[in-house]
């Protein structure tokens, strides 16, 4: 299926969020992680989606499920991918390739506690390979440019919003 085949909906949805903004919004979107054994979590979302999470066995893990980290990157490359074949199928480009990488770095001894290391991930990288007959590659390199610069994901990661943090002990 082209991307294009989304473009009408797309549409829509844009002239709904133009009359009415608030219909665009989602409060409250939510992802509940429950530790089910080990180091292994299920999590679960509002419309049934389900992940395992596991660490890998040199960390103590099973490696049941992927981890975090790498689902952090892949929610960065498919936000990213997602909001450039949105923005091409507005645009009338049928993409005939497209491909996000996310790379970082990272440093698990911050994980394990040791003083004055770094936890968070380090240096990340995103490369974007998109192909589409009858587009220039000036149009191509601003649909992928936009896109990153439209991600969901990646937009909260250069916005860092602060977390508030609730904690009930039962």
């Amino acid at each position: 299926m082209s991307n294009l085949a989304s473009r009408e909906a797309l549409e829509r949805a844009r002239r709904l969020f133009l009359e009415r903004p608030a219909a665009g919004k989602k409060p409250n979107t939510t992802a509940v992680a429950v530790w089910r054994d080990g180091l292994s979590c299920e999590v679960m979302g509002p419309a049934a989606e389900r992940a395992i999470t596991d660490m890998p066995g040199p960390m103590g893990g099973a490696g049941a499920g992927s981890n975090p980290g790498w689902l952090l990157r892949a929610g960065m490359a498919s936000c990213a991918a997602t909001a450039i074949a949105m923005r091409a199928a507005m645009l009338g480009i049928a993409l005939k390739t497209l491909e996000v990488k996310v790379e970082s770095d990272s440093d698990a001894r911050g994980l394990v506690g040791i003083p004055d290391a770094p936890t968070a991930l380090a240096n990340l990288r995103m490369s974007i390979r998109l192909g589409a007959d009858g587009s220039s590659e000036t149009e191509l390199r601003e649909l992928a440019a936009w896109g990153e610069a439209h991600s969901p994901v990646s937009c909260t990661l250069r916005e860092r919003p602060d977390v508030k943090l609730e904690v009930a002990v039962v």
